[in-house]
């Protein structure tokens, strides 16, 4: 089997934390070059993995014999290193979201399809047990219709976790196009969309800047989504949950609540109607939290994709999708309307 060669630009926690472990504990791949425009970071980083350092990414994919890469980068960057890695013949896993517009998505998925590579966007909530499980429970229909659901992904705020603390790109507008929206929001987006299997057309939203005083960007947000079927729920992204990270999604259907990452042991618990109650103990979420950095399953995932040609486990379009209802909960809470995304 051929050992993939791998390239990562950009070397913040993103990358330090989950893409670099993850690629080194996989048999099928060799770091083999790493970037960030703070060369030091690079260097370090390289050290570490017997990779080479580059402080630009015009540099690192100019390597012939890189097979694919990630974008570890700040989110402005995430659309134009993506396509200039396609055009050099890369696949690429991109970090969330995937761009800052709908047009730039659209032009990642087409550089895709025109270089024959893959595109996944690094949306981990999918491979999360708990999520999978649910998602099989209600398509298996013994749970009878969805009704509402609520989901939540807060913490305490990004500066306990990006390597420049409060100084981090999060923070600046010009950088990261969006807040807690993007940085956690646009999980949660991807999430209902998955676990439910529709799509979500119409976006209600309050998106503020309450409670990082130093940020240019919103840090909580509250969501209205509405489904195809007429399934509505409440989406929460936030910075402000000062004491500990929440991460869990409620699903209330005909026969069933679903109570997903909402309980510290059982990580899926079904209360059926009947009074009965089912808990599953699948292991945990990931999580910025001590401790919560197990396999994600992305950088597994992706590399299978390649080896095997399989389709990417979390598409352009899939991410593309995830994306758009991020944009409408921007444009509801500018024009206080409700979005229609159909």
């Amino acid at each position: 089997m051929k050992t993939l060669k791998i390239g990562v630009v950009g070397c913040g926690s993103i990358a330090k934390h989950r893409h670099l472990p993850e690629y080194a504990a996989n048999e099928n791949i060799q770091i083999v070059a790493v970037c960030d425009i703070v060369k030091t970071r690079a260097d370090e980083i390289a050290s570490l993995y017997g990779a080479t350092s580059y402080e630009h990414a015009e540099e690192l994919l100019q390597i012939e014999e890189i097979d694919a890469i990630s974008v570890c980068t700040p989110n402005y960057l995430h659309a134009p290193i993506s396509i200039a890695a396609l055009k050099a013949g890369k696949h690429v896993l991109c970090e969330k979201p995937m761009a800052t517009s709908k047009e730039d998505a659209e032009l990642m998925i087409e550089t895709a399809r025109e270089h024959g590579k893959k595109l996944m966007i690094a949306h981990n909530q999918r491979f999360v047990p708990s999520h999978a499980k649910a998602k099989a429970l209600l398509a298996s229909g013994d749970l009878g219709k969805v009704y509402s659901f609520r989901t939540a992904f807060g913490h305490p705020g990004p500066e306990g976790w990006s390597v420049d603390g409060k100084e981090s790109w999060f923070f600046e507008k010009e950088k990261a196009f969006i807040g807690a929206m993007g940085d956690l929001g646009v999980h949660k987006t991807d999430l209902i969309r998955y676990v439910l299997g529709e799509e979500i057309v119409e976006v209600g939203s309050f998106v503020e800047t309450s409670a990082k005083d130093f940020a240019t960007v919103d840090d909580n947000a509250v969501c209205i989504l509405k489904s195809e079927s007429g399934i509505v729920g409440t989406l929460a992204a936030s910075w402000a949950y000062t004491a500990s990270e929440d991460n869990s999604t409620i699903i209330y259907a005909e026969k069933a609540i679903l109570r997903l990452e909402d309980d510290p042991v059982n990580s899926l618990v079904v209360q059926y109607q009947t009074g009965e109650v089912v808990k599953y103990e699948l292991g945990g979420i990931q999580t910025n939290e001590s401790g919560g950095q197990s396999s994600s399953q992305v950088i597994d995932r992706f590399v299978d994709s390649i080896i095997s040609d399989k389709e990417s486990p979390v598409s352009g379009e899939e991410g593309m999708k995830s994306l758009q209802v991020v944009l409408a909960a921007l444009e509801s809470n500018e024009t206080k309307k409700i979005i229609n995304l159909r």
